[in-house]
């Protein structure tokens, strides 16, 4: 049976102002699996609106309850487990060990939360005035304007709402087309059955081609304070440019050009593992994917030939089976675009180790290549599926260069038995994130989370993503009457 889903507003379940519904489609069978009301511009207003009144409460609200919400919302999400799963399979094709890792993840982010609402914030200042005391004290901002994508639902779901809502804003999320459901209302059903008061937490839903229209009308209303954007760097960068003209801060978490760079001191076997997994875990689909395999050319042979061989093992298909590794893209037209990538770069000369061909519906084949070049549109553009490209280098000099190599710069996997040399190496990346020893996929609430150049500024995480939707006010405390000249 199809789901029916409404807008979160002001705490109701309702429809959208004309009407209209999108339909949400399972990727693997291509069945309508929901639909959902597809918010306009005057949806939005609304939705910011209730946010607004929520505001004064939310941000007053005692911070021991606004912890506890969140540790409910936790235990309530880990409990939900299973219905996860399969919601995530029917909107995005997630595989379950995606899905279960999306819900633990999703709900320590919620732990870390309420951890944050708590812990000590603001400083005591020095004061030059005589008998003065000064406060460096953080406060929430007003409403966020949360972009949630499809790729991680839950993960990202809950980053979009989690550190806004413990500083004390009220959100409004609008979810990915592609996982309204799992990415927002999925979300915003577990926080209101914990006890989050209505209007806190706004949802609006829409249709793929009103998309701009609405994200523009989000970030634009007057009422919306600061702006909180996960997804490509493409659309990043205009709602980077709205938030912008309008003088509104924004976190941006975008795209990834990412590297695993593998050292002649490497353990092969445990770098093939290591890159299998940075690779095509959820079938490429992760913003840290490692897109590209950088092998010492001591180490080239030996590694290809047990990456390949271990790649092309790889289970493929049904993501409702539980040793589906790859699984389908998040629809039949993002596999077409990748096999597209992939023949401009075999048609230009490109090598095919393993994989290629077309991919049957959303079900692209795990692939490798070989002797991709600059002109080829695979060396810089972001794979987002199940394809990477192995190149070979012989001294750090030229492994640092290829990895900075890209306008964007999230993680990068640098697999050595040498910490000392790793960190030497790292410090030379130009990313935010960089993991000695290990791929270049990994995820911690409590980290700060975020990259440099094309993929993006600010930080999510920890104490980061507090202090990223709050502001600092400086307050003074006269303890004895001021002299003035006049």
């Amino acid at each position: 049976m199809t789901v029916a889903r409404e807008l979160l507003i002001g705490g109701r379940n309702v429809p959208a102002a004309s009407g209209r519904t999108a339909e949400d489609v399972d990727p693997f069978t291509g069945e309508v699996y929901a639909r959902v009301a597809a918010a306009g511009p005057e949806d939005v207003a609304r939705a910011v609106e209730a946010a607004d009144a929520a505001f004064p409460a939310w941000a007053a609200f005692a911070p021991f309850a606004r912890r506890e919400i969140f540790l409910r919302a936790a235990d309530l999400l880990d409990s939900r487990a299973e219905q996860a799963v399969a919601v995530m399979a029917r909107e995005t094709g997630a595989t379950r060990p995606w899905s279960l890792f999306n819900v633990s993840l999703a709900a320590n982010i919620l732990r870390e939360a309420a951890a944050a609402v708590t812990a000590p914030r603001g400083s005591v200042l020095t004061a030059q005035e005589e008998g003065a005391l000064g406060l460096a004290v953080s406060e929430p901002l007003g409403v966020v304007a949360a972009f949630a994508p499809w790729n991680a639902p839950l993960i990202l779901g809950v980053r979009a709402v989690a550190s806004p809502l413990a500083a004390g804003d009220t959100v409004v999320a609008k979810p990915s087309e592609n996982a309204p459901i799992a990415a927002g209302l999925f979300v915003a059903d577990v926080l209101r059955e914990a006890g989050l008061p209505a209007g806190v937490l706004n949802v609006v839903t829409n249709a793929v081609e009103d998309a701009a229209g609405t994200a523009e009308a989000l970030v634009t209303h007057p009422r919306v304070a600061a702006v909180n954007f996960t997804g490509s760097t493409r659309v990043g960068r205009v709602v980077g440019a709205l938030a912008a003209r309008h003088l509104k801060p924004a976190v941006l978490e975008l795209g990834g050009k990412n590297a695993v760079v593998v050292f002649d001191d490497a353990d092969v076997d445990y770098a093939v593992d290591a890159a299998t997994f940075g690779v095509f875990m959820n079938s490429g689909q992760i913003c840290m994917s490692g897109d590209r395999i950088l092998v010492h050319e001591s180490l080239a042979d030996t590694f290809t030939r047990k990456f390949t061989a271990k790649v092309a093992s790889l289970p493929a298909g049904d993501p409702g089976h539980p040793h589906t590794v790859i699984g389908p893209l998040v629809s039949a037209e993002a596999a077409q675009r990748v096999a597209s990538l992939v023949r401009d770069a075999v048609d230009a000369g490109a090598t095919v180790l393993v994989g290629g061909g077309s991919p049957k519906g959303a079900v692209h084949p795990a692939t490798v290549l070989s002797g991709v070049t600059a002109e080829m549109e695979l060396h810089y553009a972001e794979a987002f599926g199940p394809v990477c490209v192995i190149d070979t280098f012989g001294d750090d000099e030229t492994a640092v260069t290829l990895v900075n190599d890209t306008e964007s710069g999230l993680t990068c996997g640098i697999i050595t038995e040498n910490a000392t040399h790793g960190l030497a190496v790292a410090r030379r990346v130009h990313s935010g994130i960089v993991h000695i020893n290990n791929q270049s996929v990994a995820d911690e609430p409590h980290a700060p989370f975020g990259g440099v150049k094309g993929s993006g500024y600010g930080r999510f995480g920890g104490h980061w993503g507090i202090e990223a939707f709050s502001h600092t006010r400086w307050v003074t405390i006269a303890t004895q009457r001021a002299r003035f000249p006049f």
